[in-house]
């Protein structure tokens, strides 16, 4: 089983220990370190190198955009995750574009916050369901989701946030080829972008993973 380090950024104690005493029970998760203020968070941070940076939206603060993009200009390697208070759907995506790799309430109970933090840490976009669009939310249209092995690896890639190119290169095929793959997978799919597809790329990999072993079962 794969380790993950989160660091907290977060002015409220009893967020903190709460959160120290839910990953004390997990062997994957461990805090890295913990700041009540971004700017001390992320020179510590910047030493410990976690996996991930939780980053708690203020009591008082009108946004955490703002402190986001403070963390992303860091560049200290770390995935984000913005632990709010409430975001509205716009800010969310907003979020996602600046680059933060997950987005989950403080109300959400704890599995699932060690859902979004281990999915994060493991490379994928994370978005509570709450969070998301009924757009995002619908499933594909003709009920058994038929996805091709090459199909598969360019949804886990985009699931990493790689772009066109990187994929291309990490396959050894061409960016164009990459683009029909993409566009079978969103007509299959019914995701309208890539943006939809990073968001609800391992949904669609369990369920044809699902449905790969049903069959072998049926052919055994």
């Amino acid at each position: 089983m794969s380790s993950f380090t989160i660091y907290v950024c977060e002015n409220q104690p009893v967020m903190v220990e709460g959160l120290r005493r839910i990953l004390e029970a997990e062997d994957d998760l461990t805090i890295a370190g913990h700041a009540a203020e971004l700017s001390a968070g992320l020179a510590d941070a910047a030493d410990r190198k976690p996996n991930v940076l939780l980053i708690g939206q203020p009591y008082t603060a009108k946004s955490i955009l703002p402190l986001l993009s403070q963390a992303r200009d860091a560049e200290i390697g770390s995935a984000i995750v913005l632990w709010v208070g409430e975001l509205s759907e716009m800010d969310c995506f907003r979020a996602l574009q600046m680059g933060a790799r997950g987005v989950i309430r403080k109300t959400q109970p704890p599995a699932l916050l060690l859902e979004c933090l281990r999915t994060v840490a493991g490379g994928s976009v994370y978005l509570e369901n709450a969070l998301r669009s009924p757009a995002m939310n619908s499933s594909h249209r003709n009920g058994v989701l038929r996805i091709t092995r090459r199909e598969r690896e360019i949804i886990e890639f985009i699931c990493r946030g790689m772009k066109n190119k990187e994929i291309a290169e990490a396959l050894s095929i061409t960016p164009g080829t990459v683009k029909v793959h993409l566009m079978h997978i969103f007509e299959k799919t019914g995701v309208k972008d890539r943006f939809q597809l990073a968001l609800q790329g391992r949904q669609f990999l369990n369920s044809t993973e699902s449905e790969l072993l049903l069959r072998k079962a049926a052919e055994a």
